[in-house]
C-alpha cells in the first residue's frame, strides 16, 4: 500500500509497530508521511534516553505521548516507592523526548493505574491509592512541565492492569489538581461502550483535563489474550463520528495517536502497517476532525 492522503494530525503509536525497534519506527512513520510518533519506555530505554532523544531531533518527527508509566495500586512499602521512583524517571523521560521533538511535541506521560493487588478485592482502595500516588508525583511532573494523563482501561481489564474504569472516573481522580498537571487519556478502545462517555468528554473539554486522544478499533470475537485485541480504524464497531465529534467541540486541537496491540498487525512489515494504519484513520477518523490542524 503506498500514496494516499496522510492525516497531518495523524500520531503513530509505538506499540501499534511493537517489534520495530527504535530507528525502524521513527523511519517508517516519517517513510509513511506520518508527522508525529508516541513512544514507548523500553524501545527508548534500549538505546539510552539522550541517543532517543537526538534520534528523535533527527527524524523530524513531533513527540506526542510517552507509554507508559503508573501502575501503583499496591499498599505502601518498598514495591510502591520503588514504583513512585520509576515515575519519576518516566517523568523526566518524557520531559527530555518533550524538548527533542519537533515544534508542536507535547510532554504528555501516559499513566495506567495497575489492577489488584494480589490477594486484594477492595478496589475503591486501590483508586484511592492511585490518587495518593499521583499526588506525589504531581509537584514533580509540574517542576518538570509534564502532563500526567490518567488513561482508564476497559473494565475486563480492572482485575490485573487498571482499576480506573471510566472516563468519568479518571476526571475524578484529575479533579483535585491542575489540568495542565494532571488530564486523562481519551482512548476509543476503552471507553466507546459507555453510555455516558459523550458527556463525560463534554466534562473532559470543560475542566482542561483532555490530554491525548487515542484510537483505534473493537471488533470481536476476542482474541484469549484480550489484551491483543485492538484493530485499524475503520475495522470495527467503534462510533469514530459521534466521539471523535465530541472531543473536537471540547477545542482539542492536538495530534491523535493510532495506538494497537495485535499479533497479527505486530507481524506485519512495520512500513505497511503505519500505512495502513493511515489509511484507516484516513477514512475513519479524519472526516470528523473539520478544518483544525495541530497547533
Amino acid at each position: 500500500m503506498t500514496g494516499g492522503f496522510v492525516d497531518p494530525r495523524l500520531s503513530i503509536n509505538q506499540a501499534t509497530i511493537k517489534y520495530a525497534d527504535l530507528a525502524t519506527a521513527l523511519r517508517v512513520t516519517a517513510e509513511a508521511g506520518v508527522q508525529a510518533i508516541g513512544l514507548w519506555r523500553e524501545p527508548v530505554q534500549e538505546v539510552g534516553l539522550a541517543t532517543a532523544a537526538k534520534m528523535l531531533t533527527d527524524s523530524g518527527l513531533r513527540f506526542t505521548t510517552h507509554c507508559r508509566s503508573g501502575f501503583f495500586t499496591m499498599p505502601e512499602g518498598p514495591a510502591r516507592r520503588a514504583s513512585i521512583d520509576d515515575n519519576k524517571v518516566a517523568i523526566d523521560e518524557a520531559a527530555t523526548l518533550a524538548a527533542a521533538g519537533a515544534e508542536g511535541s507535547t510532554a504528555i506521560l501516559v499513566l495506567v493505574a495497575g489492577g489488584l493487588p494480589e490477594g486484594d478485592r477492595d478496589v475503591v482502595g486501590a483508586r484511592s491509592r492511585v490518587r495518593d500516588a499521583i499526588g506525589e508525583l504531581a509537584p514533580y511532573a509540574k517542576s518538570a512541565g509534564v502532563t500526567l494523563a490518567i488513561e482508564p482501561l476497559h473494565p475486563m481489564y480492572a482485575s490485573d492492569r487498571c482499576v480506573v474504569s471510566t472516563l468519568g472516573q479518571a476526571l475524578d481522580i484529575a479533579a483535585d489538581f491542575e489540568p495542565e498537571v494532571v488530564g486523562a487519556t481519551v482512548d476509543t478502545f476503552h471507553i466507546w461502550w459507555d453510555p455516558d462517555v459523550l458527556n463525560q468528554i463534554a466534562r473532559a473539554g470543560r475542566e482542561g483535563r483532555i490530554a491525548t486522544y487515542q484510537v483505534c478499533d473493537w471488533k470481536t470475537p476476542l482474541p484469549a489474550d484480550v489484551l491483543l485485541s485492538r484493530h485499524y480504524p475503520g475495522d470495527g464497531v467503534i462510533d469514530f463520528a459521534s466521539l471523535t465529534r465530541a472531543v473536537i467541540e471540547t477545542g482539542y486541537d492536538r495530534d491523535i495517536e493510532v495506538e494497537i496491540f495485535n499479533e497479527e498487525i505486530w507481524a506485519t512489515d512495520p512500513l505497511t502497517a503505519v500505512q495502513r494504519t493511515a489509511a484507516g484513520f484516513a477514512g475513519a477518523v479524519s472526516p470528523h476532525l473539520g478544518s483544525a490542524l495541530p497547533r
